[in-house]
Formats: C-alpha cells, sequence, structure tokens
C-alpha cells in the first residue's frame, strides 16, 4: 500500500472566463464529501429496515489564504454565478498532484458559500464551499 503526503494537492476551478485556474498556491485544505441518499422499503411484519440507494451527491470545501490575485478568480467565478452569466464552474482536483497518470477528480459545481476571515493577529484566510451539480468524472493526468 502506498499513502500520500497531501503537499502535492492540486486544485483548479474555472475563472470568470471559463479556463481552468490553479489555486493550489493559496490553497492549505481541501475536501471533498460524497454521499448517497436511501429510501426506506420496510414493510408491514418486517423485523428489520430495509433500504434501496437512491440519488448521490457530493459537496467540496476549499480553505487557504488569501491573496488578492487569486482571490480574484474565486471572486470572479462566484460573481459569474450569482449574476447568472454561468450556470455552474468546472473544478478539477487531484489529491495526489497533476503530473501525469495522477488520480483527477472533474466535476461541475455551484458556489454556496464564500468567506474571508480577517484575525487581528493572524494571516488573512478564504474559505469556499461549492455543491456538485451532475456527476463526478474520475480519470487521470495526461
Amino acid at each position: 500500500m502506498a499513502f500520500v503526503h497531501g503537499k502535492n494537492g492540486s486544485f483548479e476551478l474555472d475563472n470568470s472566463s471559463g479556463t481552468l485556474t490553479a489555486l493550489s498556491s493559496i490553497s492549505n485544505e481541501f475536501s471533498f464529501s460524497q454521499s448517497i441518499e436511501t429510501a426506506e422499503t420496510t414493510t408491514f411484519g418486517s423485523s428489520a429496515k430495509s433500504y434501496i440507494t437512491g440519488l448521490n451527491d457530493a459537496t467540496i470545501s476549499l480553505s487557504g489564504l488569501f491573496d488578492a490575485t487569486s482571490a480574484t478568480v474565486i471572486e470572479g467565478t462566484i460573481d459569474a454565478l450569482i449574476d447568472g452569466t454561468n450556470a455552474s464552474a468546472s473544478l478539477v482536483f487531484g489529491p495526489e498532484g497533476n503530473a501525469a497518470g495522477k488520480k483527477k477528480y472533474s466535476q461541475e459545481v455551484i458556489v454556496t458559500s464564500y468567506d474571508i476571515s480577517v484575525p487581528v493577529g493572524d494571516v488573512v484566510s478564504l474559505s469556499v464551499e461549492f455543491q456538485r451539480t451532475g456527476t463526478t468524472t474520475i480519470g487521470t493526468y495526461s
């Protein structure tokens, strides 16, 4: 088994023009959470519950350090989503980095929150929450 350190993680998001732009240089934490709905199918007389699976879902969280230039990419994407210019944005991430042959996850997302934190005694940080719309494609970088 080959474990992987997170230091090489890669994260790209569409800018306001629809071009994937690397944001790894400002990001320091990324999470991808998947879930699947279940519907109960238990009937009278049963002694245990039964279920069927339904639709799958995913949310993505990104946090990092605020940099005005890189933040412009995120804010441009958010503005384009909010004003209706773009229905969604492309998001691609690679847990092991973006070298050829490494696994990558690609999906369309909408932004559900964007926060900038300005503590008096620490570095300015940002966090973004995304909701996947559609499916996630798992592939490899070429």
